[in-house]
């Protein structure tokens, strides 16, 4: 689609901008840029960011995160245009009755399960992060470092460092266009991708040692009830990270770590090495991703989840599906 993000915005006055329910770099760097850059391109707009708490590492590294609106929910007004990021509507949270109220919806992502819900849809699977296919929607003259930097952290957290399979020479590009705007990447990238406070090392400790390797060590599952996560102080957030950790083990393909949500619900995080196709496992339940990251949230026994989970992943490795 030759479209620019002014040419979407055209003639919108208030514009409503959100993401993913538990939101990632991607989604609020993605979310953030968005926002800043039609404020400065499109003069009189404003543009209002709703997301679920944002962790502190993204609060303290994205540009203006402080202007992230946890209160969807409370919004009466409406809006000219709603912007949905780094997912489908379905995912959006309480922000989903803004974008049914939007006299106009855009929905710009890179997930291979977006269906295009939106009036207007931009989604490339082939790119590595949202803020990746942002990026093409933007006018080179109009970023500026605040801008610039918000992508970077969107591209590198959802790429790993540009160590993920969605790494292409197109994602490769575009950071190396965002590094012309002269900030301390390497900071950023530790601080918001590398580093763990002493509860999230607690976390992931107690999950590598409870892992559970099955299908002969291909598939490997742990799941972190609340009470677990309480005692070493851990939040929902420190979840994250993970799945990526338990996929390193030798021989595991496929990793699932479900992690119990203060609503009684599982937030289940699933990576592959390459042969298990997780998205479709994650669309099973609701969920969606990439063929090698994907994630859902689900409500019932945990122990019949990964169950589940493990034999639909058996059932592909026994279909012979490969990359």
């Amino acid at each position: 689609m030759n479209m620019d993000l002014m040419e979407i915005a055209a003639g919108a006055a208030r514009v409503a901008v959100s993401g993913h329910i538990h939101p990632d770099g991607d989604c609020v760097g993605s979310c953030v840029a968005a926002a800043l850059y039609l404020e400065k391109a499109c003069p009189g707009l404003r543009a209002d960011v709703f997301l679920d708490e944002v962790p502190r590492e993204l609060m303290q590294h994205v540009p203006h995160a402080d202007r992230i609106r946890t209160d969807a929910e409370q919004e009466t007004g409406s809006y000219d245009l709603f912007l949905c990021l780094d997912t489908a509507p379905d995912r959006l949270g309480e922000a989903r009755r803004l974008f049914d109220s939007a006299a106009r919806t855009c929905n710009i992502d890179h997930h291979i399960s977006n269906r295009g819900d939106g009036m207007i849809n931009v989604v490339d699977p082939s790119a590595g992060s949202a803020c990746e296919v942002l990026y093409r929607l933007l006018d080179p003259a109009l970023v500026d470092r605040e801008i610039a930097i918000a992508l970077y952290i969107g591209i590198v957290t959802d790429t790993g460092v540009f160590r993920y399979s969605n790494t292409s020479p197109e994602t490769l590009r575009t950071a190396a266009s965002l590094l012309e705007y002269d900030f301390d990447f390497s900071s950023i990238v530790r601080d918001v991708f590398y580093a763990r406070t002493r509860a999230q090392h607690r976390l992931m400790g107690m999950a590598l040692s409870q892992m559970d390797l099955r299908l002969n060590g291909m598939f490997a599952c742990c799941s972190l009830p609340l009470s677990v996560q309480q005692s070493v102080g851990a939040q929902t957030s420190d979840l994250d990270g993970i799945s990526a950790q338990m996929a390193l083990t030798r021989g595991v393909d496929c990793a699932v770590l479900a992690g119990e949500l203060p609503t009684g619900e599982w937030k289940c995080s699933l990576r592959s090495n390459g042969r298990t196709d997780v998205s479709a496992i994650a669309a099973s339940f609701g969920g969606g991703g990439h063929r090698r990251a994907a994630g859902c949230t689900v409500r019932g026994d945990v122990h019949d989840i990964l169950l589940e989970m493990e034999c639909l992943a058996a059932n592909q490795a026994a279909a012979g599906l490969t990359v």
